[in-house]
């Protein structure tokens, strides 16, 4: 039987790229899925796709950036299943843009989604797994969480931030039962890139070369489910690229020339 069989699984980010994946994945091990994000429209399609229930399955809407909605929605979740096992925190959005040419608008709404969206619904769901006396939070963060690049300063600022706030997270709460994982993807064949934020604040709208050869969101979720399984601290998926986090602890100068001088579009 499936570790997740039956188990109450919570993915945010769930319409498309990653989050989709993971919705599909974890149909098949037979979990109850609660998909969440702001389109609606792409959260019926997912759940149609990955053969999942009315009974199985709960669609639910949710901006991160509205913090002060995240009791509500997780009261929501309790009225459907009763618990939550798992809280997959995928949601968020990246940028293309270097420091100069970024108005400080869009770097606080980077930090308002990924980081205080993310924390902001963490908190909401932690009372149920204390009381539970078991859970497991899976934070999607980024390589761009163990090392910056050109044109991601306030994602990364956002991405390390996680890395902080759950690491603090995992060593307060193991007396809980409570596991934490950060999954730290490179570059993932998804729309992240057409999505990302310029330095105005609109969409780039196109796909960057790296993303475009990147891993395919199927086998980053395979990945992912793999390491959540085996309750892994954190996890590393890409190609090539996951090796610069050697490089930067073992060789932090040699890491440094290369990254400025690095194809990150």
């Amino acid at each position: 039987m499936s570790k997740f069989q039956g188990k109450v699984v919570w993915v945010t980010g769930a319409s498309s790229g990653i989050g989709e994946a993971m919705v599909k994945e974890f149909a098949k091990e037979g979990a109850k899925v609660v998909l969440s994000a702001r389109n609606e429209a792409e959260l019926q399609r997912v759940k149609q796709e990955a053969g999942l229930s009315d009974d199985t399955s709960f669609i639910l809407l949710l901006d991160l950036i509205e913090h002060d909605k995240t009791t509500q929605k997780v009261e929501a979740v309790l009225n459907k299943f009763g618990r939550i096992d798992y809280l997959i925190n995928n949601g968020g959005v990246s940028q293309r843009s270097f420091v100069i040419d970024t108005d400080f608008e869009v770097d606080k709404k980077l930090i308002d989604i990924n980081l205080l969206g993310t924390i902001a619904l963490t908190k909401a769901v932690l009372p149920v797994m204390v009381k539970q006396q078991g859970g497991h939070i899976a934070t999607i963060t980024s390589l761009t969480g163990k090392f910056g690049t050109p044109k991601r300063s306030a994602y990364a600022a956002s991405k390390h931030g996680l890395h902080g706030f759950f690491d603090c997270l995992r060593a307060e709460q193991y007396k809980d039962n409570i596991k934490v994982t950060l999954v730290c993807p490179g570059f993932i064949k998804t729309k992240v890139s057409i999505n990302a934020l310029t330095g105005d604040g609109t969409k780039q709208g196109t796909m960057d070369d790296a993303t475009g050869k990147g891993t395919s969101p199927e086998n980053c979720a395979k990945g992912i489910i793999k390491g959540i399984k085996q309750e892994k601290e954190e996890i590393l998926v890409g190609k090539r690229e996951v090796y610069a986090v050697l490089v930067k602890r073992f060789f932090p100068g040699l890491f440094s020339k290369l990254i400025k001088k690095a194809k990150v579009t």
